[in-house]
C-alpha cells in the first residue's frame, strides 16, 4: 500500500473522532473522515504507516444505512460535530458500544450491569458555553471553531450546538473589531490582542455572559465601548469581561478577570437550584441533560438525612448542592477561586446551611479530609477527561466512603479508575451512559461504586 494508491474499503467500524474503520485486503486498517459504518467506497490513502494507514473517499459506490446529510456547511471541515453525517440513532448506538467497550476491554469488567443508554431531547443548540478562536483571515477579522486535530480557525457565521443569539453577539464582536481596527491574535508569532470571544448563558434565565480573552490591556477602553454596545443590542447580556491571559498557551483563560459592565456573573438554574456563574466557573454545557444525570446521581446515593456526602471537583456546587435536603453534611473541593465563590454564594442564595466548600486540590482536599478523621457515607466525583490520578484516588479510598458516585466524560479514564477502586476492595453496583453532547464524539456516563 503506498500514498495515492485508490483501493476498495467497506467500512466496518468507526472511532470517537467521526472516522471510519475498513480493513485492506492486506488486513492493515484504515481511518476515514465522514465515513458511515457500511458505506462501500472507493478510498484514496493519504498516509501509510506500519500497522495502518489514512485515508479520504473517493467514491461512495454504497452509502451506509446510517448515513444523511449533514445540515451544517462547515461539519466536515470543523472539529466539533464528528456526528453530524450519520443519523442521530446510529450515533446513539455507537455511543453505547463506546461505553461498554471502555468498562468490559480497557477495565476488564466482564460482567456489568449497564442500564438503558439515555438520549438527548435536543440535539441542537444546546450549549451554554462558547468559546470562539479569533484569527486574521485575508488581512480581516474571523472567528469560528478549530479544524480537526489542527489550531487552524474555520470561520463560522451560526453554529447549531450554540443558541442563536451566540452568533448575533459574536458577529457584533467582529463587526466591531474589524471598523476598530483591534488585532486578532496570532498563536505562532505571539502578535495581536483579541484571542477569544467566550460566551456563556443560563439555560432557563437566558442571561448571557460575554467574555473577551485578551493578550494584553491595550485595548481595554475600546472593549469597553463593546459592552455598552453589547447591552444596548442585546437584552440578555447581563455581564461583560475581560479577561487576560498573556502567556504563550493553548490554555484559553488566564487568571485575571475585569467587570467591564454590569454584574459578574450570570444566573441560572439547575434541578431547582439557583445558582451564580462567573466566567471560569465549571458548568455542564448541557443543562437539560445535565439534570438527568444529577437526579440519576441523586437517586443511586439513596440518602437518608444522616450522610456525609463529600463533592469532589464540585465547580459551583451544583450536584452537592442538589444532594443537601436529603443529606447531613455536604463537603465540596474545588481547585477554581471564582467557582468556590460561586458556590458559598448559591449555598446562601437557596438558604442551604449543610454545605460548605474548600479551595484546593481534589486530592489534596480528600487527602486533609482523611487525616482529620472525617469518613464519607458518599464520594462523588466528577473529574476532567484526563481522570483522576493515583493519588487523589488514594486520598478517596483513605475516606472511606460506602458509596462512590463518578460522574465522567471520558469512559476510557472512567474505567480506568473504576478499576483502580476495585482492585481496592469496590466493586461496581451500576453503569449508565448519557448524551451530554449531541453531535460530537464525546459522551458523559455515571458509575455508582460500593464498599459492601
Amino acid at each position: 500500500m503506498k500514498k495515492n494508491c485508490i483501493i476498495p474499503l467497506e467500512i466496518i467500524d468507526v472511532t470517537a473522532d467521526g472516522s471510519g474503520v475498513g480493513k485492506a485486503e492486506s488486513g492493515i486498517a484504515v481511518f476515514v473522515p465522514h465515513a458511515a459504518v457500511g458505506d462501500k467506497i472507493s478510498c484514496r490513502i493519504v498516509k501509510v504507516n506500519k500497522s495502518y494507514a489514512y485515508g479520504i473517499i473517493e467514491e461512495l459506490a454504497v452509502p451506509s444505512p446510517d448515513r444523511e446529510k449533514s445540515n451544517c456547511p462547515v461539519s466536515s471541515k470543523c472539529g466539533g460535530c464528528t456526528f453530524r453525517h450519520i443519523s442521530y440513532e446510529s450515533e446513539i448506538r455507537f455511543k453505547d458500544k463506546l461505553v461498554k467497550d471502555a468498562f468490559t476491554r480497557l477495565g476488564g469488567f466482564e460482567e456489568l450491569e449497564f442500564e438503558a443508554f439515555c438520549a438527548a431531547g435536543e440535539v441542537d443548540r444546546y450549549r451554554n458555553k462558547a468559546q470562539y478562536p479569533v484569527t486574521e483571515i485575508n488581512g480581516g477579522i474571523a472567528c469560528g471553531f478549530y479544524g480537526k486535530r489542527s489550531h487552524r480557525v474555520i470561520p463560522v457565521n451560526d453554529c447549531l450546538l450554540q443558541p442563536e443569539v451566540f452568533s448575533a453577539v459574536m458577529r457584533s464582536c467582529i463587526d466591531f473589531a474589524v471598523k476598530n481596527k483591534i488585532p486578532a491574535y496570532d498563536e505562532k508569532t505571539g502578535n495581536g490582542v483579541l484571542r477569544h470571544i467566550y460566551l456563556r448563558r443560563g439555560h432557563y434565565t437566558g442571561e448571557v455572559m460575554v467574555c473577551f480573552v485578551v493578550k494584553s490591556m491595550a485595548v481595554k477602553n475600546r472593549l469597553s465601548e463593546l459592552a455598552e454596545l453589547l447591552a444596548d443590542e442585546f437584552d440578555d447580556v447581563k455581564s461583560v469581561v475581560l479577561n487576560l491571559n498573556p502567556d504563550n498557551t493553548n490554555v484559553i483563560l488566564g487568571s485575571k478577570n475585569i467587570t467591564l459592565w454590569g454584574d459578574d456573573f450570570i444566573s441560572d438554574t439547575i434541578c431547582g437550584i439557583k445558582v451564580k456563574l462567573s466566567a471560569p466557573s465549571f458548568y455542564q454545557v448541557n443543562t437539560a441533560q445535565a439534570e438527568k444525570i444529577y437526579t440519576y446521581a441523586k437517586d443511586c446515593a439513596s440518602l437518608t438525612g444522616g450522610e456525609t456526602v463529600v463533592d469532589l471537583y464540585c465547580g459551583i456546587g451544583t450536584v452537592g448542592l442538589y444532594f443537601a435536603d436529603k443529606a447531613k453534611r455536604i463537603i465540596g473541593g474545588e481547585i477554581i477561586p471564582e467557582a468556590i465563590a460561586n458556590a458559598i454564594e448559591n449555598a446562601l442564595e437557596n438558604g442551604i446551611q449543610n454545605a460548605e466548600f474548600i479551595l484546593g486540590d481534589a486530592g489534596k482536599i480528600a487527602e486533609s479530609l482523611a487525616l482529620n478523621g472525617i469518613t464519607t457515607d458518599v464520594t462523588i466525583i466528577d473529574p476532567p477527561r484526563k481522570g483522576c490520578s493515583q493519588p487523589t484516588l488514594d486520598s478517596i479510598i483513605k475516606m472511606s466512603p460506602s458509596k462512590i458516585i463518578m460522574i465522567s466524560c471520558n469512559p476510557a479514564t472512567a474505567a480506568r479508575d473504576a478499576a483502580y477502586l476495585c482492585r481496592a476492595g469496590y466493586n461496581i453496583v451500576k453503569v449508565k451512559a448519557f448524551d451530554l453532547f449531541s453531535r460530537t464524539g464525546h459522551v458523559e456516563c455515571v458509575v455508582l461504586l460500593s464498599s459492601g
